[in-house]
């Protein structure tokens, strides 16, 4: 399992790349390989701002359905659409092609409150 340094975690196995005023938002590598094979994501919050910890789509594997969780208060602005026809790319690729969302991020400080690689992997 990987746990890029460049990346921050939520205990609810979340991640966030920022880039500059916006960020990228996925599902950790554990998370993946936890729920098995990913065939839907449910995610139509595109245009609304959803608060830090707060639920902003679903994720559907083989087993189960789990809540995806938005790591920093910000703006929905994108669904990763090859995610509509190649939903295994979470499983294959979960820190590159397998991003779910691109936020505007509200308050860069909220990045403080979540985990770096080294915490994550501690909680695992």
């Amino acid at each position: 399992m990987t746990f890029p340094a460049n990346l921050k975690y939520t205990k609810e196995h979340e991640w966030i790349r920022p880039e500059g005023d916006y960020a990228y938002v996925g599902i950790t590598d554990y998370a993946q390989s936890e729920l098995g094979e990913i065939v839907f994501l449910d995610v139509d919050t595109v245009g609304e701002t959803i608060g830090q910890g707060e639920v902003f789509g679903s994720i559907e594997a083989v087993k189960t359905v789990s809540d995806l969780n938005m790591p920093a208060t910000g703006e929905v602005l994108e669904i990763n659409e090859e995610l509509n026809d190649h939903p295994e790319l979470v499983n294959n690729d979960p820190y590159g092609q397998g991003w779910i969302i691109k936020i505007a991020i509200n308050d860069p400080a909220e990045l403080d409150n979540l985990l770096d690689a080294e915490q994550y992997q501690a909680i695992l």
